[in-house]
């Protein structure tokens, strides 16, 4: 058996141990780990949660990339068509981070009841749209369905559906101006066939989502021209570099942009996140460290005349100060165990509970987002373990200061 292991079981088995004068710093240093797992478990799930969430909602509108033509200037209203004749569509092979492409287009217009009336833009779709993100904004009624004739189905914001009194059922008048003539109006009935709500305001209180080839009557486009491309990618943490990627596969006379360049001050906010994280976590193994030096110190006073025995006899340095290190392995194993069960304890009834709201206007959500996943929290506790066990290798060393003879004779 280790003896130095051996040595270290007796202690923390032994009775006298548990009630000495130590063992009060020693509860404290083991709950200083646990609340500092806790709010780093926290503060890296809300806090990637909330990028996440944010990122999937802005791409649910805009996709992660936009191809366009130069002149459209990635307004809200597709002036400039572009041919639906690409070498990149239906599939961008060129470059395999993009996972998928569809065509989209954009008519501004007003919805006018006979109370009230709201800007509005109409996103038109087409088949190949990607609805798995709409399923989860969805509150009521279905997503309509575009694989048929041409189609006066509409999704519309619940913000836009309070403001204007409407639900799922009623058919609305939506004018346009016409590309020709300014001053002239064409106008459009729709049905409302879903009231969705993505909590991200900047575009519940715009969008639309329609019929494509609504937007092609409107503008007189020919059957084969869109207003631009959206594309989605598997890594959007590298969404730049694959944005460069996709601009070098696309013709001259095309552009593309990323939604982190369309909307850069959003995602300035969001990079925000990383720093804070790392400061939180940084202070919270600093804090559970420094405690478990004291502890460690009171345990090397406490055990002065086991120290000078164990020295008499022949033990080493290094292996009395393994002794204690195995001691202080234990108690940071006690602190990430009870850290690791509150944290992820909170971190689930919050996905699931959703008891933490947030005020959408500031944070773009309704709750706090949790993402949980099970890589980072092994990291975070292996990390939080090895830092705490280096830095209190250096307080171990007073060990070999200590003198036998006096050791012995200490009291």
């Amino acid at each position: 058996m280790n003896f130095e292991y051996f040595i270290a079981r007796r202690i923390i088995a032994a009775k006298e141990y548990k009630s000495s004068v130590s063992a009060p710093i020693i509860k404290i240093a083991i709950v200083a780990i646990a609340l500092g797992l806790i709010m780093m478990l926290i503060s890296i799930a809300t806090g990637v949660g909330l990028q996440k969430k944010i990122r999937e909602k802005v791409s649910a509108f805009q996709g992660d990339i936009i191809i366009s033509n130069y002149d459209t200037n990635f307004s809200n209203d597709s002036q400039v068509p572009i041919s639906i004749h690409q070498d990149f569509y239906p599939e961008f092979t060129a470059v395999p981070e993009v996972t998928h492409i569809q065509v989209t287009a954009l008519k501004g217009g007003v919805i006018r009841t006979e109370t009230d009336f709201e800007g509005i833009v109409l996103k038109g779709v087409a088949t190949d749209y990607r609805w798995e993100t709409f399923e989860e904004f969805l509150m009521e009624g279905s997503l309509p369905d575009y694989s048929g004739e041409i189609s006066n189905d509409v999704l519309l914001s619940s913000y836009l559906a309070n403001r204007l009194q409407l639900k799922v059922g009623d058919r609305i008048t939506t004018h346009f101006f016409d590309e020709e003539s300014s001053s002239k109006i064409r106008s459009r009935g729709f049905d409302i066939v879903g009231i969705y709500s993505s909590g991200f305001q900047e575009f519940d209180e715009q969008f639309m989502i329609g019929d494509l080839r609504h937007i092609q009557l409107l503008n007189r486009w020919e059957e084969d021209q869109i207003g631009a491309f959206e594309l989605l990618v598997n890594d959007f943490d590298r969404v730049g570099e694959i944005g460069t990627a996709v601009y070098n596969e696309t013709g001259s006379d095309l552009d593309t942009q990323t939604i982190r360049d369309k909307y850069y001050s959003i995602f300035e906010w969001l990079d925000l996140f990383d720093f804070n994280i790392a400061l939180i976590i940084g202070i919270m193994i600093l804090v559970a460290g420094i405690n478990m030096i004291t502890a460690l110190l009171v345990l090397i006073l406490e055990r002065t005349q086991m120290i000078g025995i164990l020295k008499a006899l022949g033990s080493s340095d290094w292996s009395i100060r393994k002794v204690f290190l195995y001691n202080a392995m234990y108690l940071i194993g006690v602190g990430l165990f009870w850290g690791n069960v509150i944290g992820i304890g909170l971190l689930l009834l919050q996905k699931y509970g959703k008891f933490f709201p947030l005020d959408p206007d500031t944070y773009y959500v309704t709750e706090a987002p949790v993402y949980l996943d099970f890589g980072y929290v092994l990291l975070l506790n292996a990390g939080t373990f090895v830092l705490c066990l280096v830095m209190l290798l250096i307080p171990s060393f007073i060990i070999s200061k200590i003198s036998p003879v006096k050791a012995i004779r200490f009291e």
